[in-house]
């Protein structure tokens, strides 16, 4: 896949690449969430500091110019609502993503998944895979919503977040000459 776009419009959301100057708001946004993000993210189980953020910054602009990865701030308006990202794979790309305390119920995220799922596809993935915890279904409804289908279970990778079973949901939509996620 080639680099995408550094910014993803739809309406008042905007996707933004990562940049060193969103550190204090990352640490704000990411610390006033913790009790929400936690449960499944193993990076926020520990709490959450500007030395995280700091780190994350970091390897997020060493994996975007290395292409491993491309990671963006999940604006809403001005506001920070939280993170998506789009890490390569083998003929293909994962979706990973998290919204903060306050932000989820909006299709905030359904909206983000579909404008990188059409960047994917235009830069020539062949698929789009996106992975949860099979407790988390509030994650799961967005590529159910989007026409992904659920094509296997696996072991997730360890350490595991609190409230992880330790299994995954796997879901793909595979790139057709007319591939475009469902309208939200």
């Amino acid at each position: 896949m080639e680099i995408p776009a550094e910014i993803h419009r739809d309406g008042d959301l905007t996707l933004t690449r990562w940049q060193p100057a969103d550190q204090a708001v990352l640490t704000a946004v990411v610390s006033g969430s913790l009790a929400h993000l936690s449960p499944f993210l193993v990076w926020a189980a520990g709490g959450y500091t500007d030395d995280d953020s700091a780190e994350f910054l970091r390897l997020t602009a060493k994996r975007w110019d290395s292409g491993e990865a491309y990671e963006y701030a999940l604006r809403l308006g001005a506001e920070v609502a939280g993170g998506i990202g789009v890490m390569q794979r083998d003929g293909g790309v994962e979706i990973g993503y998290w919204l903060a305390r306050g932000f989820t119920g909006r299709g905030l995220m359904t909206r983000a998944v579909t404008l990188l799922t059409a960047e994917a596809f235009r830069l020539g993935a062949g698929y789009v895979e996106i992975k949860h915890d099979e407790r988390n279904v509030r994650s799961g409804a967005v590529p159910a919503r989007l026409g992904f289908t659920q094509v296997r279970t696996e072991p997730a990778e360890k350490p595991l977040a609190p409230s992880c079973t330790g299994t995954d949901h796997v879901w793909r939509l595979a790139r057709t000459p007319c591939s475009a996620p469902a309208a939200p």
